[in-house]
This record gives structure tokens, sequence and C-alpha cells, in this order.
């Protein structure tokens, strides 16, 4: 058994494997590729992945929908979780052995991945790979836009569209742990799950949402949070009270569209441009979880460790609970993403290396 675990050791400092997105596939077409496990450089980590995760993005990018995805063939894999391997020149090496965090966008499907640094968030002990991981695109997604745009208080109520996916079940959570009302869009298969998250559910494929959201909250909602784009934004807009947010975040609904990619996009930058001009009190947002980074990486960066913290507090305080899926193997990559494409998944489906 100890040589068997020094064989295990030794391969984990010396190969790498990732998931490769060699173009616009089933997710069967996924390619396991194999390699030498890379070198940090100066002022970069090298993570041994201990966890990363399937969100929406990488629904997109197999279709070639994503807003600003690399050109094929490339690693997927928008966040990760994992222990500090290595570290390169001008970095603690007491990091090392140390779980964190990181938001990569792309290249998170893999065994080991090079980061900047200053890109680490610290995990706070007590939480489990697979549950910080849960929370890390997702919830400072969530945190962001609840917070830091909608600025939701206690005694509002906001509307959750995906109530039931990665993102929508930590934004009932964390609304609800604000003191606010939620009122969430998912299947019926989803609505118990809800429930039991403290949100009222509406069926958003057999019933009229906007009569329903009206009955529930006849003076309209404080805030609408819509992942949806296409008509559903406008509907989302026309629910709010007077002084509400609406915070569009995505056009999920455009997801197997042909076409420019970038217009389902534009179409929604462009309607919340001129709904601020309406003298109305209530104020549309286009979120982008990039916003300000090339403006100044260092708050960009300061901002999102402080955001992250404060989820992972949440996490660890059990005002928010880890919405795992389902656990795979990090091969088993094409499975993953057939189930969170299903929608039949409640939280996030996440890949274990």
């Amino acid at each position: 058994m100890n040589e068997m675990n020094e064989r295990n050791r030794t391969s984990e400092m010396t190969e790498m494997t990732e998931i490769v997105l060699p173009g616009v596939v089933a997710p069967e077409g996924l390619e396991i590729r194999h390699g030498a496990v890379p070198t940090a450089g100066a002022g970069r980590l090298v993570i041994a992945v201990e966890a990363t995760g399937v969100s929406f993005a990488e629904q997109q990018m197999r279709r070639g929908r994503y807003y600003d995805q690399p050109p094929f063939p490339f690693v997927p894999g928008y966040d990760l979780v994992g222990r500090v391997l290595a570290t390169g020149a001008g970095v603690d090496p007491q990091l090392v052995g140390q779980r964190v965090a990181a938001l990569v966008k792309v290249g998170g499907w893999a065994s080991h991945v090079v980061i900047e640094a200053a890109d680490a968030v610290p995990v706070p002990t007590g939480l489990t790979a697979a549950e910080a991981e849960t929370v890390v695109v997702n919830g400072i997604t969530a945190w962001q836009m609840l917070h830091r745009q909608a600025r939701v208080r206690s005694g509002q109520t906001v509307l959750v569209h995906g109530a039931g996916g990665g993102v929508g079940s930590v934004l009932v959570q964390l609304a609800r742990a604000a003191g606010v009302t939620v009122l969430g869009t998912a299947s019926p298969r989803h609505h118990e799950a809800l429930r039991a998250l403290g949100a009222t559910p509406i069926d958003y494929r057999t019933g009229d949402v906007p009569a329903r959201v009206r009955e529930l909250a006849p003076g309209g909602v404080d805030a609408v949070f819509d992942h949806l784009g296409g008509r559903s934004v406008i509907d989302s807009w026309q629910l709010l009270a007077p002084g509400g947010a609406l915070v569009a975040y995505g056009s999920a609904s455009t997801r197997d569209d042909t076409g420019s990619k970038q217009w389902p996009v534009l179409k929604i930058l462009a309607r919340t441009m001129l709904w601020n001009t309406l003298p109305n009190g209530r104020s549309a947002h286009f979120y982008n979880i990039w916003a300000g980074r090339s403006f100044g990486k260092d708050r960009f960066r300061a901002r999102l460790r402080a955001d992250l913290g404060r989820v992972f507090e949440a996490l660890r305080d059990g005002e928010v609970t880890a919405q795992i899926a389902a656990q795979l193997p990090l091969t088993a990559a094409a499975e993953a993403l057939r189930l969170a494409e299903s929608g039949a998944a409640t939280g996030k489906v996440v890949l274990v290396p």
C-alpha cells in the first residue's frame, strides 16, 4: 500500500491530465490529453486541482456561443479549487500545500493549472474542495449582483430566474440570508428543493410567469436576476417596482441559436442603456464578472477576494449550503456536461481530478 501511495504521489508530480474542447462538438467529442506537469514561472503558482465545475459558460463554449471564448481547441473550465503544488520566483514558498480557489474563465478542467499568485483566494479550513467549488464563480456572481448592483435590503422581494441552477440556488440562499423574500422560476422537479431553501417556486414551463409574479407581488418586485435574455429580459424590466433593479447576466435562451454569438449580449446591453435613461427610478444592469479587470487588476482582485471571502464565510457558517448536483471524475467530463445541460441537476456539477 505504501508503494502504491508513493507511485500515486509521483504521478501527481509528473503527469497532467486535461480535457480539451476541439471545436463545436457533442459532449462526447471532448478529448482527454496527458502531458507533463507545468512549472510555475515567476510570480505564479502550480495548483493541483481538487475540484472544478461545469457552468453555463462551458455549455455555450462547446457550441461556439460564449461571448468572448478563445479559438478552438482549448481547455474549458471557469473556476477551480486545489492545493498549491509549487511556487515560482517571487512567491512565498510557504503557500505550498494551502488550499486556494481561482477564477480562470478557461483552463480549469485539468489536474494541474498555472495561475498568477495574486489570483489565488484562500479557502477557509472546514470546507471541502467540492463544497468550496460550488460557490466560486457562482458565489461571486450571486454576491456581486445582490449586494453591489441590486443592493438588496431586508424586507424586499426579488425574482430569481433559473433558481434551481448553480448561480440561482446560491442567489436564493444569499438573498434569504439578507432577509429578502425570493420568488424563483424553475421546472417542477426543482420546486421542493426551492421551498426547502425558503423560496416560492414558479413553474416557467407551463405557467404565465409575469402573471404569477404580479399575483404574488402586486406592486412589483424590488429586483430581478435574469440569465435568460431575449424576451425574458423585457418581461423582467416590466415586473420591477418603482426604484427596482434589473440585473441581467446572460442569454441562456439563445444557447442553441445560430448566427452571431455577440448579438444577444449586445441587445441586452443596448436595452439596459436605454432603460436607464427613462425617468422612472428603476435601474438596469448587465453583470459581467470580469468588469474592471482591464482597467485595474489590483482593484479587481481585491474586490474578488473580499466578495468570495464573504461567500466562503456564509458557506462555512451555514447561511449557504453547498448544492452539489453530482461529483464525477475529470475524465467523465462528457457525462458531467451532458448532465448539466439536461436541466435535471440542482446546483453545481463538480469534476474531481
